[in-house]
């Protein structure tokens, strides 16, 4: 079938001549033949208003898409209140309800789909935004500071947000993502001290992977979480405070000392 993009498709075989279609008559015969010819039909093809609306509702983003551009669209999503997390980038369930939410608002079909009369819309109605709103250090708004973090340097780890905050002096200089204990397992609450580091260390318990521990009641320590990284909330820790942005704990682990505070709060 021939390809069309805005005009009309022509047969891919001209018609064959009408000899070619006669019955056997003898090579004397005077009289051409009188049985009919073959009509050959051409594929109905899409007309150029047909094909015009089809690439008008060709998704622009939907379920399953990634990247820069769906942070973008989740950034300016959260600019008019629909999309209230950070944005991730991974276009899902959360998003499509955010999108939906907007297109019913603002007259549009409201599937949860990015058309691109979606994207126009909601691009005319935001701004531009910033490298800082589209790739937060967390995935969750960091939750207010316990009073206990606004003196001294403090890891202050709050599990409402599920977020752990790097502060000095009552100032935020970092902040991640965590996740926690199972209820079989549970993470302490309270007040702590980071009494000891180990920057490759294995569970002895366990004997898992703890890369950048830093410990501060017993066993428990905050570090990094390969599973972490790759399953997200699906997975729990056993007791620990789990990371999953590698390069930050890296980081973090070189700022941290020994006899630090450790805030864990709700």
């Amino acid at each position: 079938m021939a390809s069309v993009v805005g005009c009309t498709a022509r047969a891919t075989e001209a018609s064959a001549p009408a000899s070619a279609h006669a019955s056997h008559a003898s090579p004397s015969a005077a009289t051409p033949s009188t049985t009919p010819t073959p009509t050959r039909t051409a594929t109905p093809t899409a007309t150029p208003t047909a094909t015009k609306q089809a690439v008008a509702a060709k998704p622009v983003m939907a379920r399953g898409s990634n990247g820069t551009q769906v942070r973008e669209l989740q950034a300016r999503l959260k600019q008019l209140g629909h999309f209230t997390l950070s944005p991730t980038g991974y276009y899902g369930s959360v998003t499509a309800t955010a999108v939906r939410a907007f297109q019913g608002k603002h007259g549009l079909t409201a599937s949860g789909t990015v058309t691109k009369a979606t994207w126009s819309t909601l691009r005319s109605l935001t701004r531009q935004p910033t490298h800082a709103a589209m790739y937060p250090s967390t995935t969750r708004p960091v939750a207010k500071l316990d009073k206990r973090c606004l003196t001294g340097r403090v890891l202050c780890i709050s599990k409402t947000s599920r977020t752990l905050s790097w502060v000095v002096n009552g100032k935020v200089l970092r902040s991640m993502d965590v996740r926690f204990g199972s209820q079989y397992t549970p993470t302490r609450e309270g007040t702590f001290k980071v009494n000891s580091k180990s920057r490759n260390h294995v569970s002895t318990i366990y004997h898992t992977s703890m890369p950048y521990a830093m410990f501060f009641s017993g066993g428990q320590a905050v570090h990094y979480s390969p599973d972490f990284a790759a399953r997200g909330y699906a997975g729990a820790s056993h007791g620990c405070v789990n990371v999953r942005d590698l390069n930050g704990i890296s980081a973090l682990f070189d700022q941290v000392r020994i006899g630090d505070k450790v805030v864990v709060y709700w």
